[in-house]
């Protein structure tokens, strides 16, 4: 077992106070997940951990860290007892953050986090030892118990930064002890807590107080707020990607139904590579990717070769063949999976890939391919939802869809100033089109799935994929 907490440097980190000796080989506060060796943390959220340390050691933990010895655990049981267990966790990861070497990256921004995360991730695990979190674990738990996971002999950390409120990047940046700062870019996203998309970038630049003295900034140089993002970053280095920028630009990006194929320039050198999906944004956010390698000192040429083995994680544009006849390999069609969540900018970046897809005629029973797109709410975005959604009817890439089929009470605003040729079904819930997809969708049809993660458009992509059998 490869040790990551020892009983004294726990109690050390957190002021704790053990009650036998013990050794740790990873941290979880999930019961349904533990691993036997793991540091189960009892933090209270929906349910309060603490009823679960008698389970989380029978399944083989190798403590607990509670405020208090919980009902049914034996008096010899291994805890370590604090005043605050959240509190404890970030001492934790701030432990972890100062006995490690290793070269850390913070990516925050409206969009693209998970996906440049785990873009990081793909090309930084080819050039050393690389932590990132296996989910989206931004917030205000989830930093420092990635950062207490963080193995000592690590060379780079991913740091995921996420927020829904002013206030909440600050803090956390500080306790990664930033190398680079990334900001992939900012939108129109939980304006219900904020006045304008300003304000956003504001709580956003926030991620730079955590930078290192000689830590670096890598910024988006496109967006309207990005004068925001470089005051912030006025006492550091800074590094721009961007259509615009001298430092990483994009010079050209060629989308097709399987790739996007990109050109970018730096240092006088141009870059020629490619996604194995298709997706502009997700060109902007590679090519900002590459800035943080070059802001590390690692190898970029390798880096934008590797970039061809990341594909985004479910639900943020996934691209899949659903084969409706088993008998025949051709009775199929394409779904892109894209409904994790949604803003105005993501929809319309997963808009744009559904328009430069291409349907198959001749294959299904209406014999035309179709490019089809199931659209759910855009939630959390205050007084501007309504005429949010109704701009979408706009989109360049409307034109290109046959049909759209709408979901939610904020996407009927939509589907009312649709052309009627392009109007499908409009439902105020999920469950009410989830029923009818077997007759909504056919072989040779592209299907978009885009929503906010509460309008429960997730469930019409499972709907899809029980009509036959998935292939990535």
């Amino acid at each position: 077992m490869t040790v990551l907490w020892t009983a004294s440097d726990a109690a050390t980190a957190t002021g704790g106070c053990n009650q036998s000796d013990w050794a740790a080989s990873g941290v979880s506060i999930d019961t349904r997940t533990i691993q036997a060796g793991d540091l189960f943390v009892a933090l209270k959220d929906v349910r309060d951990g603490h009823d679960f340390v008698k389970l989380a050691l029978e399944k083989g933990a190798a403590a607990a860290l509670v405020t208090h010895r919980p009902d049914g655990v034996p008096d010899d049981a291994p805890l370590l007892i604090v005043e605050d267990v959240l509190q404890a966790l970030e001492n934790l990861g701030r432990f972890a953050r100062q006995r490690t070497t290793a070269k850390v990256v913070g990516v925050t921004g409206s969009v693209g986090k998970t996906s440049t995360k785990e873009m990081l991730r793909t090309v930084l695990q080819k050039q050393g030892k690389t932590h990132v979190a296996e989910a989206s674990y931004n917030n205000h738990w989830g930093v420092p118990l990635t950062l207490a996971r963080m193995p000592q002999d690590a060379d780079f950390a991913v740091i995921e930064i996420g927020m829904n409120h002013p206030g909440e990047i600050a803090p956390l940046a500080k306790l990664a002890q930033l190398d680079i700062a990334m900001i992939t870019t900012v939108a129109a996203a939980h304006l219900e807590a904020f006045g304008s998309v300003d304000d956003i970038a504001v709580e956003k630049s926030a991620i730079i107080e955590g930078l290192l003295p000689s830590g670096k900034a890598v910024l988006n140089a496109d967006i309207e707020t990005a004068a925001i993002l470089l005051g912030a970053a006025a006492s550091h280095d800074v590094i721009e990607f961007g259509t615009t920028t001298s430092d990483w630009r994009v010079c050209n990006v060629r989308l097709n139904d399987h790739v996007t194929i990109i050109t970018a320039m730096a240092h006088g050198q141009e870059y020629l590579f490619k996604l194995c999906v298709p997706g502009r944004h997700f060109a902007m956010n590679a090519v900002g990717v590459l800035a943080v390698v070059d802001a590390l000192g690692a190898d970029v040429t390798r880096a934008a070769l590797d970039l061809f083995e990341w594909c985004p994680p479910n639900g943020r544009g996934t691209h899949e063949t659903i084969n409706l006849d088993e008998a025949n390999e051709g009775n199929a069609l394409t779904l892109i999976d894209d409904a994790f969540n949604a803003n105005p900018t993501s929809m319309t970046a997963a808009l744009e890939i559904l328009a430069a897809s291409t349907p198959r005629d001749g294959v299904g029973r209406i014999e035309k391919g179709r490019r089809i797109a199931i659209l759910g709410d855009m939630l959390e975005l205050g007084p501007q939802e309504i005429s949010l959604h109704q701009a979408i009817v706009n989109d360049a890439a409307i034109d290109a869809f046959d049909v759209v089929h709408c979901v939610g009470p904020l996407m009927r605003h939509l589907w009312q100033l649709l052309p009627a040729e392009k109007q499908g079904e409009c439902t105020n819930a999920a469950d009410a089109l989830r029923g009818q997809v077997a007759k909504l969708v056919d072989a040779g049809d592209v299907v978009l799935v885009k929503g906010s993660k509460g309008s429960k458009v997730s469930t019409i992509v499972d709907a899809i994929r029980n009509l036959g059998h998935r292939r990535g």
